[in-house]
């Protein structure tokens, strides 16, 4: 008879000196609901701290740009100010009185930025309505997007400062981890893909000249963060397209960032261009499970997870190290909870909910 081990979602993981109490943890979710200062608000506190209430290993911060020109929209969260590093840190503190970690994602949107909110369907933003003109590794537009300025050599220089500059903000802030959003088509990406990348300097041409600008980003961040706490990226594993990045290139590397740094590879796919993409329940699962096992270094999970079973299938099976959950927690904040009463896994309720616990 084989032995009941527990649930395995609700084991800990420990990454760098950090230890995850269980791997069920949030993703970043965009909400476009900061003011032009970029500073986190209410919404940001109550949006990011019902998933501390409800459980999770770890919550990630929604793509936080860092510089003006480097936010999706007018409004996203920054961290290129002190006074944006203020406006986080109450919300970190917070998280971290009910016993949950927190990371933020760091972002540099390029080409795909200037752009409104989801709900008011305009699409880019003109300069003069106050937009901004975007920058890219070359001037290729994205689909519905205006060209690109393609940039030079010393603006890259200022991007990694400014991914540094924020790293630094992200210790004081006190989060426990940083992502950098590598992934769905945005600056780091671009410059991965062939597809949006046509250099013929050092930052384009072969693999290790699109690659290039990420791994400095990583070793520049890797130095400025605080030693042992988890550095992550998320990847867009492939771009879906003909002549685009491909899981082999992820997985290339995959090994070569967990050699500057890198602890876990959170594992999407697609972005960089509109094209058909086979999603499905799990439909990713596979790319996390690939980099895993090929690259050695540890990976999360995304994209339709949804059921606690399904989840903890994926960690028990060791297809991924973690879950991100999305849609999932926004339709039902205590998820994790209640996925860890269906696995029987350890519930982390808040002491105020003490009665929902013990019924």
């Amino acid at each position: 008879m084989t032995p009941d081990i527990g649930s395995v979602l609700f084991s800990p993981l420990t990454l760098g000196d950090v230890t995850f109490p269980n791997r069920a943890w949030i993703s970043p979710m965009c909400q476009y609901s900061a003011g032009a200062d970029g500073i986190p608000n209410n919404w940001h506190l109550v949006h990011l701290g019902q998933f501390a209430l409800g459980g999770t290993g770890l919550i990630l911060t929604e793509a936080t740009a860092v510089s003006p020109e480097g936010r999706l929209s007018p409004n996203d969260t920054g961290l290129w100010t002190d006074a944006q590093a203020a406006g986080w840190k109450p919300i970190v503190d917070f998280v971290h009185d009910q016993g949950t970690l927190i990371g933020v994602q760091l972002v540099h949107s390029g080409r795909k930025a200037s752009t409104s909110t989801p709900w008011t369907g305009t699409g880019y933003i003109m300069p003069a309505d106050g937009g901004w003109s975007t920058l890219a590794p070359s001037p290729i537009a994205f689909t519905g997007l205006p060209e690109p300025e393609e940039l030079t050599v010393s603006e890259i220089e200022r991007i990694i400062a400014d991914f540094v500059a924020a790293a630094r903000r992200a210790v004081q802030c006190g989060f426990d981890v940083i992502e950098l959003h590598a992934a769905h088509g945005y600056l780091l990406h671009q410059f991965l893909s062939p597809l949006s990348n046509q250099r013929t300097d050092l930052y384009g041409g072969d693999f290790e000249g699109r690659t290039r600008l990420l791994r400095e980003v990583v070793s520049a961040v890797r130095d400025v963060w605080a030693p042992g706490r988890p550095l992550f990226v998320r990847i867009s594993a492939t771009d879906w397209a003909e002549g685009g990045w491909t899981v082999e290139d992820t997985v290339r590397l995959s090994a070569e960032l967990k050699s500057i740094g890198v602890d876990l590879m959170d594992c999407s796919s697609g972005g960089i261009a509109r094209v058909p993409i086979p999603v499905g329940s799990g439909y990713q699962v596979p790319f996390a499970a690939r980099v895993r096992a090929d690259a050695g270094i540890a990976t999360s999970a995304v994209g339709l997870i949804t059921d606690a079973a399904q989840a903890e299938t994926i960690v028990r099976s060791g297809l991924a190290d973690a879950v991100m959950l999305g849609r999932a927690v926004l339709r039902e904040s205590h998820w994790v909870n209640l996925a860890a009463r269906q696995l029987r896994g350890d519930e982390r309720w808040p002491a105020q909910y003490g009665a929902v616990a013990s019924s």
